[in-house]
């Protein structure tokens, strides 16, 4: 049976079920699944178009390099990134709280059509698809919106492993 996380928008109090695509991104998803939970603050993109996600440490003891990559994620997409710390805008890392360190990893859920990782500071940015919503993508996709519409102050982005009932 596939292995299954676990995402909420605590502070809406939303949450939907992603598969985890082993066959596809097998470093990601051991990366991933061996760290959680995890979780933090939760942001709109700006560039992407439908995805929220998350900053945390980095995780795993190896980089887990390029596997499964797009730059175009569906709604449904669950993306890794990982971004070395001169990737990122001064700026940007010390709204994030990121700035004193080396790297950052970028947890983050696609929610709706035709997104396209171009950011204009750096061109291309692919992600790791490593896993697949299931279940919940429509009131995901709800809440995420408001993030967009209403803010992301106070809301967190949490993954977390899913274990049947």
């Amino acid at each position: 049976m596939a292995r299954r996380i676990k995402i909420t928008l605590a502070k809406r109090g939303v949450s939907c079920i992603a598969e985890l695509l082993e066959k596809q991104a097998p470093r990601t998803c051991a990366a991933v699944w061996a760290a959680l939970p995890r979780g933090g603050d939760a942001q709109h993109a700006k560039y992407a178009r439908n995805e929220v996600y998350t900053m945390v440490p980095r995780f795993a003891e190896e980089e887990v390099g390029m596997e499964n990559p797009t730059v175009t994620p569906i709604p449904g997409d669950v993306v890794y990134f990982s971004f070395p710390g001169g990737m990122l805008d001064e700026e940007f890392k010390k709204d994030q709280g990121v700035e004193h360190l080396p790297g950052v990893v970028d947890l983050a859920i696609f929610y709706g059509r035709n997104n396209l990782l171009l950011n204009g500071d750096v061109g291309w940015v692919p992600g790791n698809v490593y896993a697949t919503i299931t279940e919940g993508l429509e009131q995901m996709a709800q809440a995420c919106h408001d993030v967009w519409r209403s803010g992301s102050v106070g809301e967190r982005l949490v993954y977390e492993r899913h274990s049947e009932a």
